[in-house]
């Protein structure tokens, strides 16, 4: 909202303008990176990535329980610049001195300012492996962000599962799936300690604490049933019909909306299955974007390669709530079979996308057009 102003014809402009300052600087935004403070970021371990203004990168610790703001300081802007690297996992290995196989990539994100790439790692596998961020430039050099002295801070999930490192599966490493930063606010979805355990949190920023998830349920068209125990596996921000949604895909592969507007603490909330990509099969990241005037969303899988979804009519697409004799249903989509083995993608910018490949024992960047 516009401050208002009632100016007497008596008072000075020259008092007016002092008023006016005053006022407008009360409005103005909070620089990002100077509420963090210099210090050992105590990362359990690091997943999930993604920017805020300002250079801050965002950093999901779910073993931690937490999401720790790091201050990048890589703040030159640049326009566009395009990523060829090899061997990025021998490259992170060959810096802390341990074999490729020992590097598992959990992560990337793309600065939007600089448009230098950020990783997140683990060094070694198992409970005992070490957390790890780097940053790629687009000239291939590789260099760690040391942890040890960097201005930060961090929030911890009061709702995070227990963590149980002698489990099958230890709950605690979905604590956080995926994060988005949109309008102040830090989107994270994973799993909860709550009844529903699937949850989606809306954290603002700078951090103050983090209240409680949304509890999600959706229909989940291949398993023919209502779940609440799946987290959701990625997820953009996005606007239908006017409003602001989250379109979240799931494991098996319904995408489901969200409206922001039902994002409580605590509130339990049915998603609408509004697609399905079918059964076996695990989304890893999805990129939306615009081309010759329709909307489209890049979504990479486990099982399905990459796939283009032609999502024109999302807003409108009718529900899917019951059993469905077929396992693709909803938004049409075309196999990108161009693109094989990718791990990630991330948005570069309106028109590229970043790619994370594997292939012959390597794991690759790359930038390409948007298809």
């Amino acid at each position: 909202m516009q401050p208002r102003f009632l100016v007497r014809a008596a008072i000075a402009l020259g008092a007016t303008t002092i008023i006016v300052l005053l006022v407008l600087s009360a409005y103005r935004p909070v620089d990002a990176a100077a509420v963090l403070t210099a210090g050992k970021a105590d990362l359990k371990s690091a997943g999930a990535l993604t920017f805020g203004p300002d250079g801050v990168l965002f950093v999901g610790d779910s073993i931690g329980g937490a999401i720790v703001a790091l201050d990048t300081n890589d703040k030159t802007p640049v326009k566009t610049a395009a990523v060829n690297v090899q061997g990025l996992d021998q490259k992170i290995a060959g810096l802390v001195g341990v074999m490729p196989d020992q590097i598992l990539i959990n992560d990337v994100a793309v600065n939007p300012i600089s448009k230098n790439v950020y990783v997140s790692a683990a060094r070694g596998r198992g409970p005992d492996a070490a957390p790890l961020v780097v940053k790629v430039e687009p000239s291939g050099k590789v260099t760690p962000l040391s942890l040890d002295n960097i201005p930060h801070t961090s929030v911890a999930l009061v709702d995070a599962p227990a963590n149980d490192a002698t489990a099958r599966q230890n709950p605690r490493t979905t604590t956080i799936t995926d994060m988005a930063f949109i309008n102040g606010n830090l989107l994270v979805t994973g799993m909860s300690n709550e009844e529903w355990n699937s949850a989606l949190r809306s954290i603002p920023y700078p951090f103050s604490n983090a209240a409680k998830g949304t509890q999600l349920q959706i229909w989940h068209a291949s398993h023919g049933r209502f779940e609440t125990q799946a987290p959701v596996r990625t997820f953009v921000p996005y606007t239908l019909g006017g409003q602001p949604y989250v379109l979240a895909a799931y494991t098996c592969t319904p995408l489901v909306k969200i409206p922001m507007s039902a994002l409580k603490p605590g509130a339990q909330v049915k998603g609408v299955t509004i697609a399905d990509l079918g059964s076996g099969n695990q989304p890893l990241d999805m990129v939306p974007y615009q081309k010759d005037g329709h909307q489209f969303i890049l979504i990479a899988n486990t099982t399905f390669g990459v796939v283009k979804l032609h999502a024109d009519t999302l807003a409108t697409d009718k529900p899917i709530d019951s059993p469905t004799v077929v396992d693709v249903a909803g938004a049409p989509y075309d196999k990108i079979t161009t693109l094989t083995n990718v791990r990630h993608l991330a948005q570069v910018d309106d028109g590229h996308a970043l790619v994370v490949s594997a292939t012959a024992g390597n794991t690759n960047l790359q930038t390409i057009a948007l298809p």
